[in-house]
This record gives structure tokens, C-alpha cells and sequence, in this order.
């Protein structure tokens, strides 16, 4: 998926269809950790039918590619629901069926009861979700599948934004991903990074986009990892 002149075909394919969608957009946005962000990736308007198994079709193509190893896929509440539901139709459709689980934000004491529902948690675990701000979400699902018996094992994502994550207010020298990876030891595959975005922004300078290059840049510049 790595054309000549290291560009990532998927990422590019994606970030394109995250502009057009109108779920990547450009201004002024304030994110978590009170940072001004030139750009905010909604994956929550992901709205309809179309564009929901347009995103599964990126994870499934991603994930496959990443070589990644796992039994099942966890979809953390809310937005992991629809991500894990979609995806594991997408695998299915590319050959790859797999069981798939998700929570609920509060256990039902009634029914089926519980606070996790779907498939039971087995063998390694993918967790699907959209992005990453300061890794507390993979914590909690990470608490809940090995509460179940099974093995957090990776994380696929749509969008790496590359940048500084937060502890207690202050800026650290490492990414919410990173963090996944080096301290809670699990894989992470994204779809795309902030520096396929850049690439794209570049690629389209003649464009109604090539104005926000220069801010996404310094931004980064400002807050960027590698």
C-alpha cells in the first residue's frame, strides 16, 4: 500500500474520502488537552449507510495489511460499537470471519444481564475505536477484556494524530499511541497519521486545501512526535 516516494495509497485514499464525507475538517477546534487544533477528524459523522461501510472497508483493509494476529474484535461504547460491527461484516466479506463483542457503559441487571454483550471474550483481542487522545479508553477496555479471561492484544484505529499527549495538564515527550505501545504493550494499526494529512494537504497546495497546510504544519511542529 506504499507507492513510490514512500506514500501510503490507503492513508491518501482515506484522508480524501474523511475531507470529502465532511468528517476531517479545517479551522480552529479546541481539542481535550486545550490545545487549538487547525483540524478535527468527527468519526461520529459517519453518518449513514454509505460512508459507514466505506470507513469498515479502510480498517479491513488496514488491519489484513498490518499482519496483525487476533481472534475477535471489542468495540469500546459508543463509537467502538458501530466501528466493531462494521468492520467485522467487512472481514467477513474479505474472508476473514471473526466473532466480535462490545460494552455497555453501565451493567443491565436485567435480560441477558452484564455489561458486555456479543460474542464471548476469547483468545487475542482486537480493539476497534476511532481515535486516541490520552489512551484512557484502551485502558478501560484493556481492564474489561482481561477481566473476561482474554488477552488484549492490539488496536486498530482510524486516525493517528501524531502529537503530544497530556498528563495531569502538562505536555509529555510521547503520543497516546505510543503510549499504547510501549506501556500497555499492545499493537496499534491506524488507518492514517497527521503526516498523511500533511502529505495530502501538500499534494492538493493548488487547491481550496492548500491554504491549511501551513497551519497543520506548525502545528505539528508544536506538538508533533515522531
Amino acid at each position: 500500500m506504499v507507492a513510490a516516494g514512500g506514500q501510503d495509497t490507503l492513508a491518501q485514499e482515506f484522508v480524501r474520502f474523511s475531507v470529502e464525507a465532511g468528517v476531517l475538517r479545517f479551522g480552529e477546534f479546541k481539542t481535550k488537552a486545550g490545545r487549538l487544533s487547525p483540524y478535527f477528524f468527527n468519526a461520529g459523522l459517519f453518518d449513514d449507510g454509505a460512508k459507514l461501510g466505506r470507513l469498515a472497508q479502510f480498517y479491513a483493509r488496514r488491519i489484513l495489511a498490518s499482519g496483525i494476529e487476533f481472534d475477535m474484535l471489542f468495540g469500546p461504547a459508543y463509537k467502538g460499537i458501530p466501528l466493531a460491527a462494521a468492520v467485522a461484516i467487512e472481514l467477513a466479506r474479505a474472508g476473514r470471519n471473526v466473532p466480535y463483542a462490545y460494552n455497555r457503559k453501565e451493567a443491565k441487571d436485567h435480560g441477558e444481564g452484564g455489561q458486555l454483550v456479543g460474542a464471548p471474550l476469547r483468545g487475542r483481542v482486537l480493539i476497534v475505536d476511532d481515535v486516541m487522545s490520552a489512551g484512557t479508553a484502551a485502558r478501560e477496555s484493556i481492564a474489561l477484556i482481561r477481566a473476561a479471561g482474554a488477552s488484549p492484544h492490539a488496536m486498530a484505529i482510524a486516525l493517528d494524530r501524531q502529537e503530544k499527549a497530556t498528563e495531569d495538564g502538562r505536555d509529555v515527550d510521547h503520543s497516546a499511541v505510543q503510549y499504547v505501545q510501549r506501556q500497555l504493550g499492545l499493537q496499534v494499526c491506524a488507518i492514517a497519521r497527521l503526516a498523511d494529512l500533511l502529505q495530502y494537504l501538500q499534494l492538493h497546495a493548488g487547491g481550496d486545501l492548500g491554504e491549511h497546510h501551513a497551519r497543520v504544519q506548525a502545528y505539528r511542529d508544536r506538538y508533533g512526535v515522531d
